[in-house]
C-alpha cells in the first residue's frame, strides 16, 4: 500500500525519490523492495543506523501491521521541540488517541485506503488529529488523490468505512470466484468464466456509479417476470447472501474496533 501511494507522486513529479527513505522490517527485504521501486528512493532496514533520518522527516507514512505498532514505537525518538512532524497512519483500527500517545511530538492523521489504489481506482477515508494545519491537510489530500477518491470523515466512522471499502475487495473477489465456478459448472471454460465474471462485476459497478442507480433499481431492470434472473435471485435469497454480506461488514467493523 505504501508503494501504491508514493509511486504516483514520484512518477508525477510531486515528490523526488532522492528525498524519500523507505524502512522495511528485515535486511533481506531491502534489495527486493529497492528492485521493485526502481527509483532513487533509499531503502533501509529497521536496524540501519540511518533510521533516525526517517523519523526526523517532516512527513512520515506509517504502514505496518497493527500488531507491530508497539515494536516499531519502541525505537522511535521523540522529535526536537517545535518540529511536530506529520505522521500519516494507514493502520487498521489504531485510533488517533493511541497514535498521538505512542508518537508524542507528532501531528497525526488516520488514513484508510483500499487496495484498488494499486490501479488508481481506490477510496480513502481521512480523519484529522489535533493541531493538523490546513497546509498539512492539503498535502495529505494531494498524496491520496492520484490513486483514490478522498473522503474526510469523523474518526468514529472509519471502522465501518474500512469494513466496507478496505475489506470489500475481498468480498467482491469471493463473489467473482464463485460466479466463475458456477459458469464452469454450467459448461464455460475456466479462463473465460473468470474473465466474464470480473467484467460483469466491473461493468455493473460502473453502471451503478455513472447512472447513479440504486442497486434495487438495477436489480429490477435485469429481473424480468418469470425469467432466468429472478430464478437465480430466489436461490440467492434462500441461501442468505444478503444477510451474509451484511453480517460480514458488521464483523469486519467489530474486528477493527477490537484492534484499538
Amino acid at each position: 500500500m505504501a508503494q501504491a501511494l508514493v509511486r504516483p507522486l514520484v512518477e508525477g513529479g510531486s515528490l523526488r525519490g532522492s528525498d524519500l527513505i523507505a524502512v522495511v522490517g528485515r535486511e533481506p527485504s531491502v534489495a527486493h523492495l529497492q528492485s521493485q521501486l526502481q527509483s532513487e528512493i533509499t531503502v533501509i532496514s529497521s536496524s540501519d543506523p540511518r533510521m533516525h533520518e526517517a523519523w526526523e522527516a517532516p512527513v512520515q507514512l506509517l504502514a505496518v501491521k497493527p500488531q507491530q505498532l508497539d515494536q516499531v514505537a519502541a525505537s522511535v525518538p521523540t522529535p526536537p521541540a517545535g518540529a511536530a512532524p506529520l505522521l500519516i497512519s494507514v493502520l487498521a483500527g489504531v485510533t488517533l488517541e493511541r497514535l498521538q500517545s505512542t508518537f508524542p511530538g507528532r501531528v497525526c492523521v488516520r488514513a484508510v485506503p483500499n487496495t484498488p489504489c494499486l490501479v488508481a481506482e481506490g477510496l480513502c477515508g481521512l480523519a484529522w488529529g489535533c493541531d493538523v494545519t490546513s497546509e498539512q491537510q492539503a498535502w495529505v489530500r494531494r498524496m491520496f488523490e492520484p490513486v483514490s477518491e478522498v473522503l474526510e470523515l469523523p474518526e468514529s466512522q472509519l471502522d465501518a468505512f474500512l469494513a466496507l471499502t478496505s475489506s470489500g475487495p475481498a468480498y467482491v473477489a469471493l463473489m467473482a470466484e464463485a460466479m466463475a465456478d458456477g459458469a464452469v459448472a454450467a459448461g464455460l471454460p475456466r479462463d473465460q468464466a473468470l474473465r466474464l465474471a470480473q467484467r460483469t462485476l466491473a461493468g455493473t459497478a460502473a453502471l451503478l456509479d455513472q447512472q447513479q442507480l440504486h442497486p434495487a433499481q438495477l436489480k429490477d431492470m435485469v429481473a424480468s417476470p418469470g425469467g432466468t434472473t429472478i430464478a437465480a435471485l430466489r436461490v440467492l435469497e434462500k441461501a442468505g447472501l444478503r444477510s451474509a454480506l451484511i453480517e460480514a461488514v458488521v464483523a469486519a467493523t467489530e474486528r477493527g474496533r477490537a484492534l484499538r
